[in-house]
């Protein structure tokens, strides 16, 4: 066969290695703007591909792309790209996923990735790097899920038959339980602050809003005829977009006295118009809502320590969190509860946002002791220390 006619079907090509399994290369000429190069794609080793026709079956689909002009990606940024042009888009994604995709791909995916060509990414090599980044579980689970999402849209266009990321263990337990405030401290805290702050902290409290959501609010979203919040948009960064699901669209209701202080708020802001942000920056002339940390960090967390409350790391999810764990202390079901938190399944509710308070364990406990040791409804009243009611039969 001519050489020409050969490398245009592409050879298949058994590579010897003295340390290692033998490997199975696929060669390969491409002619770009003029040039002519050669390439060479590893398929896999002999362990993964013990005979000849086992590696041609794996090649068939890559030989047909390559006559037909579809250039395949061969690296992981190859893949990187093509997944961030077709999917990293404001219509399929929201502003703040956008925003952490492309900061854990420039920072950690790519660094140390980007020039692996895709047939050598191994589960366990990914595994060991997951866990040497010192970064929260949490963290390293969401570069996990998004490395496995970009090689999911590899299989999806047909560049690769096998996803290697999909049974990397990656724990996402957190190191710690988020701090919580009591209904008694959120009352000490509310207290201590300015109208404003006041507004804030009590509509975050009643209705678990998350931050994007509430600095993202116009006074046109509050509906004082039916009682509820209707959430559009998000706001990341001073970028006005799309919430974080669809689910988070869903309207939230809102008790009387919350309505109360937000009325109370807007007769004496400067921005009380149906278009003005509910929380705007005076400094931007309302152009832009204001900036959530720094309202934090200088107005909230002090009046936290005025109300002496110490010990407890709170931020804006803060109050989130304390909504979930409030409603199951009340007996809310999860269903229920995951409509007010406004989460895509109930399953986020249980394993996120949701613990009991040590209160309701003494409790349980308690019962439970009551119970075993028969001072409980329906047992026999028993006295610790005292004889047994008959003697112990002999063995």
């Amino acid at each position: 066969m001519p050489e020409s006619t050969r490398f245009q079907q592409g050879s298949l090509l058994r590579i010897k290695n003295k340390t290692t399994p033998d490997s199975w290369f696929f060669r390969y000429r491409e002619d770009r703007e003029n040039k002519r190069a050669y390439r060479n794609l590893k398929i896999g080793s002999v362990e993964d591909y013990p005979l000849r026709r086992d590696a041609e079956k794996a090649v068939l689909e890559m030989r047909f792309k390559i006559n037909s002009g579809v250039r395949t990606p061969e690296t992981v940024q190859d893949l990187v790209t093509h997944f961030t042009t077709h999917e990293l888009i404001p219509d399929r994604k929201s502003h703040a996923t956008l925003e952490n995709y492309r900061g854990n791909l420039s920072l950690y995916l790519l660094p140390k990735w980007g020039s692996t060509r895709l047939s050598s990414v191994r589960t366990i090599a990914v595994e060991v790097w997951l866990h040497s980044l010192p970064l929260a579980p949490g963290t390293r689970t969401k570069i996990r899920n998004q490395m496995s999402a970009i090689f999911t849209h590899g299989i999806r266009y047909e560049f690769i038959t096998t996803n290697p990321i999909s049974k990397v263990r990656c724990s996402a337990a957190r190191l710690r339980e988020p701090d919580v405030l009591t209904p008694e401290e959120f009352r000490a805290l509310v207290c201590r602050l300015p109208l404003r702050e006041q507004a804030m902290v009590t509509l975050a409290g009643s209705t678990g809003l998350r931050r994007s959501e509430m600095f993202a609010l116009r006074w046109a979203d509050i509906c004082t005829r039916t009682m509820q919040v209707y959430v559009t948009k998000g706001i990341v960064r001073n970028h006005i977009g799309k919430t974080k699901t669809p689910a988070s669209r869903r309207p939230v209701p809102l008790h009387p006295a919350v309505l109360e202080v937000l009325a109370e708020w807007r007769s004496v802001s400067r921005y009380g118009s149906e278009d003005d942000f509910l929380f705007p920056s005076v400094r931007l002339n309302g152009t832009q809502p204001l900036f959530p940390d720094m309202v934090l960090n200088k107005i909230i967390r002090p009046a936290l320590l005025e109300a002496g409350i110490h010990g407890k790391t709170i931020g804006w999810h803060s109050f989130r969190h304390s909504l979930a764990t409030n409603l199951r202390s009340l007996g809310v079901d999860v269903k229920t509860a995951q409509e007010l938190l406004r989460h895509a399944n109930s399953r986020t509710t249980l394993d996120l946002y949701t613990r009991a308070i040590s209160a309701d364990k003494r409790s349980a406990s308690g019962r439970q002791f009551d119970m075993l040791m028969g001072t409980g409804e329906g047992f026999a009243s028993l006295t610790l220390g005292s004889a047994p009611s008959s003697a112990p039969s002999a063995v």
